[in-house]
């Protein structure tokens, strides 16, 4: 019962952060609440260093962190640590002038136990093995995406260069516009003038449209098969005792 009353409280105080992160940018509002929200950050960074400290000297009731010096030093450079970390870090480096306190948002997954009823759990599952059964296919898929952007700017560079120089000074800079291209956005910033440019951007457009539904159709394909097997193991309990009949 605590346990879910501190993890509702911490989930509601990392929500107000990221609000507060948002509203503070708003001139009006951050001139006439500007010692709240000063006052607030300094509350919620004191807050998540207690929590991490407790957590670190905590962590060793897990099965990995068990040995007392090694294992928290393994949770410390664990993700769920450094993102514990980061979330109040910065407020202690005076010289750092980058603020990283939308960092806390990447806290709300920790709290993803909390809703672990039986149908969370088993949608979570679900993608992880869908994930990993396509996980050669979805390779694949990035590194025809790669390729063919590297062969695709490759060619615009050659064919619009002399005639925009300042729109494709480079391969890497062209990358841009078949990324865009590729994506079916079109900016608009960059696009070709040439007939043999327009004639390229045409056919990776189209291709662009086929390439990015694959891995569309590989995941789709994967969650079919995954809740086809699915079917298969569901198991029957008993009324009576309450086992499971094979």
């Amino acid at each position: 019962m605590y346990k879910k009353v501190i993890d509702y409280s911490l989930i509601t105080l990392i929500i107000s952060n990221c609000i507060a992160v948002i509203v503070e940018t708003v001139d009006v509002v951050y001139n006439s609440f500007g010692e709240f929200f000063v006052i607030f950050e300094k509350t919620s960074v004191c807050i998540f260093t207690i929590e991490y400290l407790f957590r670190l000297w905590n962590c060793t009731i897990e099965e990995r962190f068990r040995r007392p010096i090694i294992g928290r030093l393994q949770y410390m450079v664990s993700l769920r640590a450094l993102v514990d970390l980061l979330a109040f870090l910065p407020f202690y480096l005076p010289f750092s002038t980058v603020d990283l306190r939308f960092i806390r948002i990447l806290r709300l997954f920790r709290f993803m136990r909390i809703f672990k009823l039986g149908q969370y759990w088993n949608a979570t599952k679900l993608i992880s093995n869908v994930l990993k059964a396509k996980k050669e296919e979805l390779i694949l898929c990035i590194i025809i995406t790669f390729a063919l952007i590297i062969i695709a700017s490759s060619f615009m560079y050659f064919a619009e260069t002399q005639a925009q120089p300042d729109k494709y000074p480079s391969i890497p800079a062209t990358m841009w516009w078949c990324v865009t291209t590729l994506t079916t956005v079109g900016y608009g910033d960059v696009f070709p003038i040439t007939i043999i440019g327009k004639v390229l951007t045409a056919l990776i457009a189209i291709l662009g449209i086929g390439l990015f539904a694959l891995p569309a159709g590989i995941l789709a394909s994967g969650f079919a098969e995954e809740l086809h097997k699915g079917k298969g193991r569901v198991k029957t309990t008993c009324p009576h005792c309450g086992n499971i009949i094979q």
